[in-house]
């Protein structure tokens, strides 16, 4: 599923991983509404709508905003919680904040590269991490292996 947005993003590259250092202004000017909502402002997709709930295709998983390797499908898994979830994510891809927002206390999944909301992470996945990272669809990338 091509980003069609990052062509018009200076800042994605799925090759550099050097930290951005990129303005909430800049960033609003560069990327779409919704994903500036749920990247930027912390937002949520509503459940069962984002694209990648239900697909399970073979492949990798970057950030929507500036193309950081974040996940492989093989640590994905079906959650019936209506965001795409994971069990494992990429150490060099992702970083966690407490979230205490709307009453309750949380992990903020954040891109590394980035500083980009991405979701949450639970402690009630499956083994072998027993984690489940819960995820907003937009802010995801997906490249399926016979792209690569």
């Amino acid at each position: 599923m091509e980003n069609t947005q990052a062509k018009s993003n200076p800042y994605y590259s799925r090759t550099d991983t050097s930290k951005l250092n990129v303005s909430n202004e800049e960033w609003k000017k560069i990327l779409a509404p919704d994903l500036y909502a749920i990247a930027r402002e912390a937002a949520t997709e509503r459940a069962f709508t984002g694209k990648y709930n239900e697909f399970d295709e073979v492949g990798e998983y970057y950030c929507a905003v500036c193309g950081n390797h974040l996940f492989r499908s093989t640590s994905k898994f079906s959650s019936s919680c209506g965001w795409p979830s994971f069990f494992e994510a990429d150490k060099e891809g992702v970083y966690y904040v407490r979230d205490q927002s709307y009453g309750m206390d949380r992990v903020e999944v954040l891109c590394k590269r980035c500083d980009s909301h991405l979701g949450h992470v639970f402690d009630d996945g499956p083994k072998p991490t027993g984690l489940r990272y819960c995820m907003n669809s937009i802010s995801l990338e997906f490249v399926p292996d016979s792209q690569k």
